[in-house]
């Protein structure tokens, strides 16, 4: 005769659910220790009495020889290519369908069915913000700021027009609603595409750091049971796809703003709206 499970008491269930809050807070952690390591590496190994450390908001650089990055080339179409198209089999596949429904069912049972933690709609932003700002961390940046900012929203742009797209075409159901708009995972898209970037500029130590970061948002997404498990997949698909693309597009905008034929000072100025409470930066290019 088998015993019956003990049903879990309301205690256990919150000490997973602050078990799970603290995931993003030590994936963050994780990147911003990464930073202040290589930024440690590359201070002065006697730095006289003097010498002071700013974090300046001016860059004035000559525009380097394009790089490997830049050049499109068929085979790193394939790991985005192959996580969009399995994020895209689950909406209609019925054994992938089953597996999504399986994992699912699987948060609930350990987690309960009532599950809210949306710091997902504000972390989603961290990697394009750390992709921007570890050069001021003392992280050796490989491109002047004008032309980070010039492939964040070329890169945004290009994964904002395609989610956006293959949302309304897919037309797929959201697991907590019924809104169709679920494939893929705008939020995953979203840090997965400041992920690619940040490896992309910053190396393979502070990019896997940023993954890290980037998938505990696609499991926030699972445990807030917005999307199912082929949206994330997918989502990270698209947004791996969109770093690429803003990498490739950065030759054709250095020669339409002629940052490869002459120096260049920008910039960046932050600004505050007090009509609506905003934030944002004011940027100035002076050729």
């Amino acid at each position: 005769m088998s015993a019956k499970p003990t049903p879990e008491t309301p205690s256990n269930t919150t000490a997973k659910h602050h078990l799970l809050l603290l995931v993003p807070v030590v994936l963050f952690q994780l990147l911003v220790n990464q930073a202040v390591a290589i930024a440690v590496d590359t201070l002065p190994v006697e730095p006289s009495a003097d010498t002071i450390v700013a974090l300046p908001l001016v860059d004035t650089v000559i525009a380097p020889a394009p790089t490997a990055d830049y050049q499109f080339r068929a085979k790193r179409l394939i790991l985005p290519a192959a996580l969009i198209t399995v994020g895209a089999i689950g909406v209609k596949n019925d054994w992938v369908c089953d597996v999504k429904l399986n994992v699912r069912d699987g948060l609930d049972d350990w987690l309960g069915s009532e599950r809210k933690l949306r710091i997902d709609d504000q972390v989603q932003y961290l990697p394009a913000a750390a992709f921007i700002g570890l050069d001021y961390l003392g992280v050796k940046a490989k491109h002047p700021l004008r032309e980070r900012i010039a492939v964040v929203v070329t890169s945004y742009a290009a994964m904002g027009t395609m989610v956006r797209g293959v949302k309304w075409v897919i037309n797929e159901e959201r697991p907590d609603s019924r809104k169709k708009n679920s494939f893929p995972s705008g939020h995953t898209a979203t840090s997965f595409t400041g992920a690619e970037l940040i490896r992309i500029e910053y190396g393979p130590a502070a990019g896997g750091c940023a993954y890290a970061v980037a998938a505990g948002i696609a499991f926030m997404r699972l445990y807030n049971d917005r999307h199912w498990l082929n949206d994330v997949v997918g989502g990270a698909g698209f947004g791996i796809l969109s770093a690429r693309v803003g990498y490739w597009l950065l030759p054709i905008e250095r020669r339409l703003f002629k940052w490869d034929k002459s120096s260049a000072t920008t910039a960046v100025v932050p600004v505050f709206n007090p009509a609506d409470n905003s934030f944002g930066m004011a940027m100035t290019v002076v050729f």
